[in-house]
């Protein structure tokens, strides 16, 4: 899901949203990706009103909301922080340096009891929320910016 605006951000450097959607588009190129603009359409701001609103529109779909350990981190600085842990699963990827104080974190001491191990993750789409799961992963030795410039 591309967003038109991280509410937490300024938009300086930042590129146009359309352009954000074309790239994304291209890049995606398994068949199980679908890249949307939703929250143009929804009018949501916050993600906790976007993915309010999805469940609500497709109480039939399995959703896994997928972010970096920065997100974790940062997760008390949101709109209704700890709804988006009863809103739907969570997958949390290693993402360096922030994996470590995301996982001290206000977020994750606050949901400790429904995290689950990885070697359980497959089954992530199929529990009742609130839960969530950490993804240690080999680290890409470039960060957000130089990847999205392609200097990575």
């Amino acid at each position: 899901m591309v967003t038109p605006q991280n509410p937490l951000k300024t938009g300086d450097g930042m590129a146009p949203f359309e352009e954000r959607f074309e790239t994304a588009k291209r890049i995606a190129c398994d068949p199980r990706i679908t890249v949307t603009g939703v929250e143009t359409r929804l009018g949501t701001r916050y993600s906790v009103d976007t993915l309010s609103a999805l469940t609500r529109c497709f109480p039939e779909k399995k959703f896994v909301w997928i972010v970096g350990a920065d997100i974790l981190a940062e997760f008390p600085r949101w709109k209704d922080w700890p709804q988006l842990f009863g809103l739907v699963p969570i997958a949390v990827f290693d993402r360096a340096p922030y994996s470590v104080t995301a996982l001290a974190g206000m977020a994750a001491r606050c949901f400790a009891s429904n995290r689950i191990s990885s070697t359980h993750a497959r089954t992530l789409a199929d529990r009742r929320p609130p839960a969530w799961t950490f993804f240690p992963i080999p680290r890409h030795p470039a960060n957000a910016t130089e990847i999205r410039t392609g200097r990575s």
